[in-house]
Protein backbone atom coordinates (compact mmCIF):
# COMPACT_ATOMS: atom_id res chain seq x y z
CA UNK A 1 0.00 0.00 0.00
CA UNK A 2 1.34 3.79 -0.76
CA UNK A 3 1.83 6.11 2.20
CA UNK A 4 -0.68 8.46 0.63
CA UNK A 5 -3.21 5.58 0.52
CA UNK A 6 -1.87 4.18 4.25
CA UNK A 7 -2.26 7.45 5.05
CA UNK A 8 -5.98 8.16 3.28
CA UNK A 9 -7.24 4.76 5.10
CA UNK A 10 -5.98 6.13 8.70
CA UNK A 11 -7.81 9.55 8.36
CA UNK A 12 -11.16 6.91 7.40
CA UNK A 13 -10.29 5.49 10.60
CA UNK A 14 -10.28 8.44 12.60
CA UNK A 15 -13.11 9.82 11.32
CA UNK A 16 -14.89 6.51 11.39
CA UNK A 17 -13.91 6.30 15.54
CA UNK A 18 -15.25 10.05 16.41
CA UNK A 19 -18.05 9.27 14.55
CA UNK A 20 -18.62 6.07 16.46
CA UNK A 21 -18.72 7.92 19.41
CA UNK A 22 -20.99 11.00 18.69
CA UNK A 23 -24.33 8.80 19.84
CA UNK A 24 -23.81 6.85 23.02
CA UNK A 25 -23.19 9.60 25.36
CA UNK A 26 -26.82 10.34 24.95
CA UNK A 27 -28.76 7.26 24.03
CA UNK A 28 -26.90 5.33 26.84
CA UNK A 29 -29.28 6.97 29.11
CA UNK A 30 -32.66 5.68 28.00
CA UNK A 31 -32.39 2.43 28.60
CA UNK A 32 -31.37 3.34 32.13
CA UNK A 33 -34.19 5.58 32.80
CA UNK A 34 -35.49 3.58 35.24
CA UNK A 35 -32.70 3.27 37.30
CA UNK A 36 -32.15 6.62 37.42
CA UNK A 37 -35.21 8.00 38.17
CA UNK A 38 -35.79 5.50 41.13
CA UNK A 39 -32.10 6.97 42.20
CA UNK A 40 -32.88 10.65 41.97
CA UNK A 41 -36.66 10.55 42.93
CA UNK A 42 -37.44 12.82 39.57
CA UNK A 43 -40.51 13.22 37.28
CA UNK A 44 -41.25 11.57 33.50
CA UNK A 45 -40.69 15.50 32.40
CA UNK A 46 -36.95 15.64 34.38
CA UNK A 47 -35.78 12.32 33.13
CA UNK A 48 -36.71 13.63 29.60
CA UNK A 49 -34.51 16.60 30.45
CA UNK A 50 -30.94 14.80 30.65
CA UNK A 51 -31.87 13.89 27.26
CA UNK A 52 -33.26 16.82 26.05
CA UNK A 53 -30.07 19.10 27.25
CA UNK A 54 -27.71 17.60 25.16
CA UNK A 55 -29.57 17.63 22.12
CA UNK A 56 -30.47 21.34 23.18
CA UNK A 57 -26.33 21.95 22.99
CA UNK A 58 -26.46 20.17 19.35
CA UNK A 59 -28.88 23.08 17.77
CA UNK A 60 -27.64 26.20 20.37
CA UNK A 61 -23.81 25.51 19.58
CA UNK A 62 -23.96 24.15 16.27
CA UNK A 63 -23.64 27.36 14.24
CA UNK A 64 -20.55 28.47 16.61
CA UNK A 65 -18.83 25.19 15.73
CA UNK A 66 -17.75 26.73 12.08
CA UNK A 67 -16.55 29.52 13.24
CA UNK A 68 -14.39 27.77 15.75
CA UNK A 69 -12.83 25.94 13.52
CA UNK A 70 -12.14 28.50 11.13
CA UNK A 71 -9.86 30.14 14.17
CA UNK A 72 -8.94 27.00 15.91
CA UNK A 73 -8.58 24.86 12.45
CA UNK A 74 -11.00 22.13 11.82
CA UNK A 75 -8.41 18.95 13.37
CA UNK A 76 -8.00 21.30 16.57
CA UNK A 77 -11.47 21.91 17.31
CA UNK A 78 -12.46 18.25 16.34
CA UNK A 79 -9.51 17.34 19.46
CA UNK A 80 -11.48 19.96 21.88
CA UNK A 81 -14.79 18.45 21.36
CA UNK A 82 -13.61 15.32 21.96
CA UNK A 83 -12.17 15.99 25.37
CA UNK A 84 -15.07 17.71 26.19
CA UNK A 85 -17.08 14.71 25.70
CA UNK A 86 -15.02 12.87 27.92
CA UNK A 87 -15.11 15.17 30.45
CA UNK A 88 -18.48 15.31 30.34
CA UNK A 89 -18.96 11.35 30.45
CA UNK A 90 -17.19 11.19 33.69
CA UNK A 91 -18.69 14.16 35.32
CA UNK A 92 -21.76 12.29 35.23
CA UNK A 93 -19.76 9.36 37.71
CA UNK A 94 -20.54 12.17 40.49
CA UNK A 95 -23.60 11.27 42.67
CA UNK A 96 -26.25 14.18 42.45
CA UNK A 97 -28.95 15.57 39.68
CA UNK A 98 -26.92 18.79 39.10
CA UNK A 99 -23.29 16.46 38.09
CA UNK A 100 -25.75 13.99 35.78
CA UNK A 101 -27.08 17.62 33.89
CA UNK A 102 -23.77 18.96 34.23
CA UNK A 103 -22.28 15.79 32.37
CA UNK A 104 -24.87 15.44 29.80
CA UNK A 105 -24.13 19.16 28.77
CA UNK A 106 -20.86 18.88 28.00
CA UNK A 107 -21.52 16.03 26.29
CA UNK A 108 -23.74 18.16 24.39
CA UNK A 109 -21.34 20.82 23.83
CA UNK A 110 -18.49 18.44 22.15
CA UNK A 111 -21.22 16.27 20.11
CA UNK A 112 -22.44 19.85 18.61
CA UNK A 113 -19.51 20.45 17.52
CA UNK A 114 -18.77 16.74 15.46
CA UNK A 115 -22.07 16.58 14.30
CA UNK A 116 -21.57 20.07 12.69
CA UNK A 117 -17.79 19.76 11.44
CA UNK A 118 -18.24 15.91 10.33
CA UNK A 119 -19.98 16.99 6.44
CA UNK A 120 -17.27 19.26 6.61
CA UNK A 121 -14.67 17.21 6.89
CA UNK A 122 -16.42 14.70 4.62
CA UNK A 123 -16.77 17.20 1.80
CA UNK A 124 -13.02 18.56 1.72
CA UNK A 125 -10.86 15.46 2.49
CA UNK A 126 -13.18 12.98 0.41
CA UNK A 127 -14.67 15.24 -2.61
CA UNK A 128 -15.05 12.24 -4.98
CA UNK A 129 -16.91 10.21 -2.12
CA UNK A 130 -18.91 11.78 -0.79
CA UNK A 131 -21.96 9.17 -1.01
CA UNK A 132 -19.97 6.58 0.42
CA UNK A 133 -18.01 7.87 3.12
CA UNK A 134 -21.61 10.10 4.57
CA UNK A 135 -22.91 6.20 4.53
CA UNK A 136 -20.25 5.34 6.43
CA UNK A 137 -19.85 7.82 9.42
CA UNK A 138 -23.51 8.04 9.67
CA UNK A 139 -23.66 4.43 10.13
CA UNK A 140 -20.98 4.25 12.68
CA UNK A 141 -23.43 6.93 14.47
CA UNK A 142 -26.10 5.18 14.49
CA UNK A 143 -24.03 1.84 15.67
CA UNK A 144 -22.97 3.69 18.49
CA UNK A 145 -26.58 4.54 19.17
CA UNK A 146 -27.55 0.75 18.92
CA UNK A 147 -24.56 -0.71 20.78
CA UNK A 148 -25.29 1.98 24.17
CA UNK A 149 -28.80 0.83 23.83
CA UNK A 150 -27.98 -3.11 23.74
CA UNK A 151 -25.63 -2.92 26.45
CA UNK A 152 -26.09 -0.65 29.05
CA UNK A 153 -28.41 -2.83 31.26
CA UNK A 154 -26.29 -5.71 30.75
CA UNK A 155 -23.71 -4.09 32.36
CA UNK A 156 -25.13 -2.52 35.05
CA UNK A 157 -26.54 -5.67 36.15
CA UNK A 158 -22.82 -7.74 35.69
CA UNK A 159 -21.17 -5.30 37.32
CA UNK A 160 -23.60 -4.21 39.80
CA UNK A 161 -21.55 -1.25 40.10
CA UNK A 162 -24.61 0.79 38.97
CA UNK A 163 -25.70 2.81 36.36
CA UNK A 164 -23.16 6.07 36.86
CA UNK A 165 -20.52 3.84 36.23
CA UNK A 166 -22.03 1.57 33.72
CA UNK A 167 -22.18 5.28 31.53
CA UNK A 168 -19.00 6.44 32.51
CA UNK A 169 -17.25 3.32 30.22
CA UNK A 170 -18.45 4.76 27.34
CA UNK A 171 -14.65 7.66 28.33
CA UNK A 172 -12.97 4.61 26.97
CA UNK A 173 -14.42 5.13 23.42
CA UNK A 174 -13.88 8.97 23.51
CA UNK A 175 -10.44 8.38 24.87
CA UNK A 176 -9.68 6.15 22.04
CA UNK A 177 -10.65 8.84 19.34
CA UNK A 178 -8.52 10.61 20.93
CA UNK A 179 -5.58 8.78 20.60
CA UNK A 180 -6.44 8.22 16.85
CA UNK A 181 -7.39 11.99 16.19
CA UNK A 182 -3.75 13.58 17.59
CA UNK A 183 -1.67 12.89 15.00
CA UNK A 184 -3.96 14.74 12.57
CA UNK A 185 -4.07 18.08 15.07
CA UNK A 186 -0.33 17.61 14.60
CA UNK A 187 -0.22 17.06 11.00
CA UNK A 188 -2.10 19.85 10.39
CA UNK A 189 -0.32 22.47 12.73
CA UNK A 190 2.97 21.56 10.77
CA UNK A 191 1.03 22.13 7.41
CA UNK A 192 -0.71 25.68 8.74
CA UNK A 193 3.28 26.55 9.88
CA UNK A 194 5.02 25.93 6.28
CA UNK A 195 2.30 27.16 4.31
CA UNK A 196 2.43 30.96 3.39
CA UNK A 197 -0.91 33.12 4.84
CA UNK A 198 -3.99 32.36 3.44
CA UNK A 199 -6.68 34.98 1.67
CA UNK A 200 -9.47 34.74 3.95
CA UNK A 201 -12.37 32.99 2.52
CA UNK A 202 -15.04 35.27 0.68
CA UNK A 203 -18.12 35.05 3.22
CA UNK A 204 -21.28 32.47 2.75
CA UNK A 205 -24.27 35.20 1.99
CA UNK A 206 -28.20 34.55 2.12
CA UNK A 207 -28.50 30.97 3.32
CA UNK A 208 -30.81 31.91 6.38
CA UNK A 209 -33.22 33.65 4.05
CA UNK A 210 -33.11 30.59 1.36
CA UNK A 211 -36.34 28.41 1.61
CA UNK A 212 -33.78 25.42 0.34
CA UNK A 213 -32.04 26.08 3.24
CA UNK A 214 -34.52 26.15 5.74
CA UNK A 215 -36.33 22.65 3.80
CA UNK A 216 -33.46 20.89 4.58
CA UNK A 217 -33.08 22.06 7.97
CA UNK A 218 -36.16 21.25 8.73
CA UNK A 219 -35.59 17.83 7.36
CA UNK A 220 -32.85 17.46 9.59
CA UNK A 221 -34.42 18.55 12.71
CA UNK A 222 -37.59 17.10 12.48
CA UNK A 223 -36.17 13.80 11.79
CA UNK A 224 -34.15 14.27 14.56
CA UNK A 225 -37.32 15.10 16.86
CA UNK A 226 -38.50 11.56 15.99
CA UNK A 227 -35.35 9.70 16.67
CA UNK A 228 -34.61 11.47 20.38
CA UNK A 229 -38.20 11.61 21.26
CA UNK A 230 -38.54 7.61 20.56
CA UNK A 231 -35.29 7.00 21.45
CA UNK A 232 -35.46 8.91 25.16
CA UNK A 233 -38.98 6.61 25.76
CA UNK A 234 -39.82 3.65 24.07
CA UNK A 235 -37.54 1.34 26.58
CA UNK A 236 -40.27 2.95 29.52
CA UNK A 237 -42.84 2.09 27.19
CA UNK A 238 -42.13 -1.19 26.93
CA UNK A 239 -40.98 -1.71 30.75
CA UNK A 240 -44.81 0.10 31.67
CA UNK A 241 -45.82 -2.68 29.04
CA UNK A 242 -44.41 -5.51 31.18
CA UNK A 243 -41.00 -6.00 29.75
CA UNK A 244 -37.91 -6.19 31.70
CA UNK A 245 -35.32 -3.26 31.91
CA UNK A 246 -33.39 -5.78 29.86
CA UNK A 247 -35.68 -6.82 26.80
CA UNK A 248 -36.41 -3.17 26.73
CA UNK A 249 -33.16 -2.30 26.28
CA UNK A 250 -32.60 -5.14 23.33
CA UNK A 251 -35.90 -3.73 21.92
CA UNK A 252 -34.67 -0.58 21.76
CA UNK A 253 -31.12 -2.08 20.09
CA UNK A 254 -32.97 -3.76 17.52
CA UNK A 255 -33.37 0.10 15.87
CA UNK A 256 -30.30 0.77 15.90
CA UNK A 257 -29.08 -2.12 14.58
CA UNK A 258 -31.19 -2.42 12.00
CA UNK A 259 -30.65 1.58 11.11
CA UNK A 260 -26.86 0.51 10.11
CA UNK A 261 -28.53 -0.96 6.86
CA UNK A 262 -29.88 2.18 5.58
CA UNK A 263 -28.06 4.44 7.32
CA UNK A 264 -25.04 2.37 4.95
CA UNK A 265 -27.32 3.06 1.80
CA UNK A 266 -29.24 5.65 1.85
CA UNK A 267 -26.19 8.06 1.16
CA UNK A 268 -25.46 5.87 -2.02
CA UNK A 269 -28.36 5.74 -2.97
CA UNK A 270 -29.45 10.03 -2.55
CA UNK A 271 -25.96 10.76 -4.56
CA UNK A 272 -26.90 8.08 -7.80
CA UNK A 273 -30.31 10.50 -8.40
CA UNK A 274 -30.09 14.55 -9.22
CA UNK A 275 -33.18 14.36 -6.55
CA UNK A 276 -33.98 12.20 -3.45
CA UNK A 277 -38.37 12.21 -3.08
CA UNK A 278 -37.92 8.17 -3.23
CA UNK A 279 -35.97 8.22 0.22
CA UNK A 280 -38.45 11.05 1.32
CA UNK A 281 -41.55 8.77 0.55
CA UNK A 282 -39.35 5.68 2.11
CA UNK A 283 -38.61 7.51 5.19
CA UNK A 284 -42.58 8.40 5.54
CA UNK A 285 -43.50 4.78 5.13
CA UNK A 286 -41.17 3.17 7.29
CA UNK A 287 -42.47 5.41 10.47
CA UNK A 288 -46.07 5.09 9.55
CA UNK A 289 -46.30 1.49 9.73
CA UNK A 290 -43.84 1.15 12.54
CA UNK A 291 -45.64 3.38 14.77
CA UNK A 292 -49.18 2.07 13.99
CA UNK A 293 -47.95 -1.41 14.52
CA UNK A 294 -47.31 -0.19 17.91
CA UNK A 295 -50.35 1.40 18.96
CA UNK A 296 -52.29 -1.68 17.15
CA UNK A 297 -50.36 -4.89 17.72
CA UNK A 298 -47.69 -3.80 20.41
CA UNK A 299 -47.25 -7.28 22.48
CA UNK A 300 -46.18 -10.43 20.35
CA UNK A 301 -44.64 -8.55 16.84
CA UNK A 302 -42.71 -5.41 18.60
CA UNK A 303 -39.74 -6.52 17.87
CA UNK A 304 -40.83 -6.47 14.12
CA UNK A 305 -42.10 -2.74 14.63
CA UNK A 306 -38.90 -1.69 16.38
CA UNK A 307 -36.76 -3.40 13.09
CA UNK A 308 -38.99 -0.92 10.61
CA UNK A 309 -39.21 1.89 13.23
CA UNK A 310 -34.72 1.72 13.06
CA UNK A 311 -34.66 1.19 9.26
CA UNK A 312 -36.43 4.59 9.16
CA UNK A 313 -34.35 6.19 11.46
CA UNK A 314 -30.98 5.08 9.19
CA UNK A 315 -33.13 6.70 6.22
CA UNK A 316 -33.39 10.07 8.51
CA UNK A 317 -30.02 10.67 9.88
CA UNK A 318 -28.33 9.75 7.02
CA UNK A 319 -30.09 11.43 4.29
CA UNK A 320 -30.30 14.80 6.47
CA UNK A 321 -26.48 14.47 6.36
CA UNK A 322 -25.98 13.72 2.73
CA UNK A 323 -28.40 16.89 1.55
CA UNK A 324 -26.07 19.26 3.80
CA UNK A 325 -23.51 18.25 1.62
CA UNK A 326 -25.47 17.45 -1.72
CA UNK A 327 -27.29 20.45 -1.58
CA UNK A 328 -24.03 23.03 -0.82
CA UNK A 329 -21.69 24.18 -3.69
CA UNK A 330 -18.31 24.08 -1.63
CA UNK A 331 -17.21 22.98 1.27
CA UNK A 332 -18.17 26.62 2.76
CA UNK A 333 -21.35 26.14 1.94
CA UNK A 334 -21.61 23.02 3.61
CA UNK A 335 -19.90 24.63 6.67
CA UNK A 336 -22.50 27.22 7.17
CA UNK A 337 -25.75 25.41 5.85
CA UNK A 338 -24.37 21.99 8.59
CA UNK A 339 -24.31 24.43 11.22
CA UNK A 340 -27.72 26.44 10.36
CA UNK A 341 -29.73 22.76 9.64
CA UNK A 342 -27.76 21.42 12.84
CA UNK A 343 -28.64 24.53 14.68
CA UNK A 344 -32.43 25.38 14.42
CA UNK A 345 -32.85 21.41 13.85
CA UNK A 346 -31.67 20.30 17.03
CA UNK A 347 -33.16 22.71 18.93
CA UNK A 348 -36.15 21.78 17.35
CA UNK A 349 -35.51 18.54 18.01
CA UNK A 350 -34.72 19.34 21.73
CA UNK A 351 -38.39 19.62 22.46
CA UNK A 352 -39.40 15.92 21.76
CA UNK A 353 -38.02 14.24 24.62
CA UNK A 354 -39.47 16.63 27.20
CA UNK A 355 -43.00 17.10 25.08
CA UNK A 356 -43.36 13.04 24.78
CA UNK A 357 -42.49 13.07 28.69
CA UNK A 358 -44.84 15.62 29.59
CA UNK A 359 -47.62 14.37 27.38
CA UNK A 360 -46.91 10.62 28.84
CA UNK A 361 -47.46 12.41 32.50
CA UNK A 362 -50.38 14.23 31.33
CA UNK A 363 -52.28 11.52 29.87
CA UNK A 364 -51.09 8.56 31.61
CA UNK A 365 -50.24 6.20 28.96
CA UNK A 366 -48.31 6.27 25.55
CA UNK A 367 -51.23 6.28 22.96
CA UNK A 368 -51.21 9.89 22.90
CA UNK A 369 -47.36 10.52 22.74
CA UNK A 370 -47.04 7.67 19.63
CA UNK A 371 -49.99 9.73 18.04
CA UNK A 372 -48.33 13.60 18.08
CA UNK A 373 -45.13 11.27 16.74
CA UNK A 374 -47.38 10.68 13.71
CA UNK A 375 -48.72 14.08 13.76
CA UNK A 376 -45.35 15.26 13.06
CA UNK A 377 -44.70 12.94 9.88
CA UNK A 378 -46.78 16.25 7.72
CA UNK A 379 -44.53 19.09 8.50
CA UNK A 380 -41.20 16.57 7.99
CA UNK A 381 -43.09 15.41 4.80
CA UNK A 382 -43.01 19.09 3.59
CA UNK A 383 -39.93 19.98 4.16
CA UNK A 384 -38.60 16.49 3.48
CA UNK A 385 -39.65 16.64 -0.44
CA UNK A 386 -38.68 20.59 -0.66
CA UNK A 387 -34.89 19.60 0.08
CA UNK A 388 -35.27 16.98 -2.15
CA UNK A 389 -35.24 18.81 -5.32
CA UNK A 390 -32.32 19.10 -7.78
CA UNK A 391 -30.98 22.90 -6.22
CA UNK A 392 -27.78 24.31 -4.35
CA UNK A 393 -28.04 26.78 -1.70
CA UNK A 394 -26.79 29.97 -3.11
CA UNK A 395 -27.05 29.00 -6.60
CA UNK A 396 -30.97 28.97 -7.60
CA UNK A 397 -31.13 26.01 -10.22
CA UNK A 398 -27.48 24.98 -10.44
CA UNK A 399 -26.80 21.76 -11.59
CA UNK A 400 -24.92 19.57 -8.25
CA UNK A 401 -20.80 19.05 -9.46
CA UNK A 402 -20.40 15.83 -11.17
CA UNK A 403 -18.40 14.52 -8.53
CA UNK A 404 -21.22 14.40 -6.21
CA UNK A 405 -22.44 11.70 -8.19
CA UNK A 406 -20.60 8.85 -7.23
Amino acid sequence: MSTSRLRTALLVVAVLLIALNLRPAVVAVSPLVAQIRADLGISSAVAGLVTTLPVLCFGLLAPVAGRVARRLGLETTLLVALLVLTTGILVRLVPSLAALLAGSLLAGVAIAIGNTLMPVVVKRDFPHRTGAMTGAYSTMISAGGALSAAVMVPIEQATGLGWRPALALWAIGAGLAIVLWTPWVLRARRAAAAAPPAAPAAPVRGLWGSALAWQVTLLMGLQSLQFYSFTAWAPTLFVERGRTPAEAGLLLSLTGLASLVTSALTPVLATRRPTQFHLVGLLIGLWVVGYLGLLLAPDGTAALWMVIIGLGQGVGISLGLTLITLRSPDAAHTSELSGMAQGVGYVVAAAGPFALGAIRDLTGGWTWPVLTLLVMLVPLTVAGFGAARDRHVGLGTAERPAAAVR
